[in-house]
């Protein structure tokens, strides 16, 4: 998973493509739940582009985006925001999955 660099970076991307960025946290424990699923997940919508964006570094991108719980996810196409899962409750691999194929 690609790890957001920028602000910049975080526009530009939302705006080209499929993608659903992870907002995450290196001290969340529920964020730790899910990192060993991710690479399967991705692997089965290879449709996305999935981005890591990290809570601490980028906390304007959080705020901005309604982001007050993680992990969370958003999903855009080309710029349109294709849904989010957005809570600070801990997800499943079932219920991320479930989230990406209502998309």
């Amino acid at each position: 998973m690609e790890k957001l660099q920028t602000v910049e970076q975080y526009d530009a991307l939302k705006n080209e493509g499929k993608k659903i960025f992870l907002f995450s946290a290196t001290w969340c424990g529920d964020c730790r739940v899910i990192e060993p699923i991710m690479p399967e997940i991705e692997t089965k919508f290879p449709d996305f582009t999935f981005i890591y964006v990290d809570r601490d570094e980028f906390i304007d991108v959080c705020a901005a985006n309604d982001v007050f719980g993680i992990p969370s996810f958003i999903a855009y196409d080309n710029g349109k925001e294709l849904g989010r899962f957005v809570s600070k409750d801990r997800k499943t691999q079932e219920q991320i999955e479930e989230f990406i194929q209502s998309l």
